[in-house]
């Protein structure tokens, strides 16, 4: 009598690797979720950038162009369009989005402007929603950076986990 060997894993076999996956997941998730959650940098950095994608979003429904503006002083940040009044505009200043925890934003580059890194600095979105060339430089108190760069023509931001010069863009 010829035995064939038959190929294929048991039914123990594949219970003991998925115990084995669902116990190493059970151990490391709330772990790796508490990490992704609670980093400040990178939590204000998705921010900022789901911010923007939504503004360019907007400009195109709307047809009009929108201002991300800064007050880099107080780390806040807030939304602007050519035709708000003045009032409107002192509202959203008070209202805007402060950098949470120990994030400050270092400095933003502007093409055509240079970098600032005091005062009040403002982001263009037209109604095309192209964003004028920039970047926004975050930091926290440990000493790391991000970068947060944003191009006409691509419909993503590209994020850095450096500082990123780009002064010679």
């Amino acid at each position: 009598m010829t035995r064939r060997s038959v190929q294929g894993y048991t039914l123990i076999e594949l219970i003991v690797v998925m115990v084995l996956v669902g116990l190493m997941g059970t151990l490391a998730l709330p772990r790796l979720r508490h990490t992704l959650l609670s980093d400040d940098l990178k939590g204000s950095t998705r921010r900022l950038a789901g911010m923007m994608r939504e503004l360019r979003g907007q400009a195109q429904r709307d047809q009009k162009d929108f201002f991300l503006r800064f007050d880099l002083d107080s780390g806040i940040y807030w939304v602007e369009s050519r035709d708000m009044n003045i009032d409107d505009r002192s509202f959203a200043r008070e209202n805007g989005i402060r950098i949470q925890g120990d994030v400050r934003i270092s400095d933003i580059w502007l093409k055509g402007e240079g970098t600032i890194s005091s005062g009040d600095a403002s982001i263009t979105i037209t109604r095309k929603g192209y964003v004028q060339p920039s970047a926004i430089h975050l930091t926290d108190d440990t000493g790391r950076e991000f970068t947060l760069s944003f191009r006409p023509f691509l419909p993503k931001e590209r994020f850095y986990d450096e500082y990123i010069d780009f002064r010679e863009w």
